[in-house]
């Protein structure tokens, strides 16, 4: 892999971030991370944080490329995807239709499992009906069918405090949602694997201090250890890498995405399963996919512009050209 692709010196980026999802903050980090790597390496960077006037900001700016920096719905889920096609504007990762299947996880499925991808089974379930019974037996995993970051996403378990059936006034992610997806738990450790390019990085485990790998364990420092590589037998780390590859080709993802698993250990390859794919990965100090690079020798810097020329090379501007060629 080119770990520093030739990108004009002129080139004009716009790093889109911020929005309105629940993942605002997340996405501020990883835009102004992105803003200030560009910055360093000579580049011309507009930051816009998005609201409703987006498209108007983007025209009026008028840049070569977009690095799309947000997280979550509208910027996760095809929406501005599809604004920026009509405008005819470059952007980075993934596009239109790949973001539409890929930040919802039942579509994922239907995508990956008949290509031989494991996943775990479920379904989606209303959640006026979790107050009635159990969707399925417990213990099972409660989360939006289209958020990420693991916001939303509650165990229930045999001896939950949320009740049986769950109480109306339980906290959980059916007060804010109106459907949720019901899979089984998978009892296990949490691997992650980033994909470059057409390149399956490495496996990280993921070890939160307390509780699960909930949104404040992946965004507060310290509360979750990072083993990178992750201590784990050869066969397990070569199937992560083969299914996160697998994935982010059949999905149709581009520049990177990152395809996060659970591992039975006492199950061997038979409890290996992939979780979801994401489509626009975070870019802040704690993310996953700046630290695998790093690992496999390539900088924050090299890593944003890596993902810039795969966006400029698909729309039809390869490295090295001009703006205006």
């Amino acid at each position: 892999m080119n770990n520093t692709p030739a990108l004009p010196k002129d080139l004009h980026i716009a790093v889109l971030m911020g929005g309105w999802a629940n993942e605002r903050p997340v996405s501020l980090m990883s835009g102004n991370g992105v803003a200030d790597a560009l910055e360093e390496r000579g580049h011309r960077v507009t930051r816009i944080d998005m609201d409703r006037n987006v498209a108007a900001r983007i025209a009026e700016v008028k840049p070569d490329v977009v690095f799309n920096a947000l997280h979550g719905v509208p910027g996760e889920d095809g929406t501005v995807q599809g604004m920026l096609d009509l405008m005819g504007i470059p952007y980075t990762h993934s596009g239109l239709a790949t973001s539409v299947i890929a930040i919802d996880k039942e579509l994922t499925k239907q995508a990956l499992v008949p290509h031989g991808v494991p996943m775990p089974g479920g379904r989606v379930v209303k959640s006026e009906e979790l107050y009635r019974g159990d969707p399925l037996a417990r213990p099972y995993v409660l989360k939006p069918v289209n958020e990420g970051s693991s916001v939303g996403v509650a165990i229930v378990t045999q001896d939950s405090n949320f009740g049986d059936p769950i109480a109306r006034d339980a906290e959980g992610p059916w007060q804010h949602f109106e459907s949720l997806l019901a899979e089984p738990y998978i009892r296990g450790r949490e691997l992650t694997t980033a994909v470059l390019g057409d390149q399956a990085l490495m496996v990280t485990e993921l070890v939160p201090k307390s509780g699960f790998y909930d949104f404040d364990a992946k965004y507060t420092d310290g509360m979750t250890e990072h083993v990178c590589p992750a201590h784990i037998p050869d066969n397990i780390a070569e199937l992560c890498k083969e299914y996160a590859l697998k994935a982010h080709r059949l999905l149709g993802c581009r520049g990177t995405s990152r395809s996060d698993f659970r591992w039975d250990d006492e199950r061997g390859e038979e409890g290996l399963f992939l979780l979801e794919t994401n489509t626009q990965p975070g870019m802040t100090p704690l993310s996953l996919v700046p630290e695998q690079a790093r690992h496999c020798g390539i900088s924050y810097g090299e890593l944003v512009e890596i993902v810039i020329a795969d966006a400029l090379s698909f729309f039809g501007k390869p490295e090295g050209a001009s703006p205006d060629s």
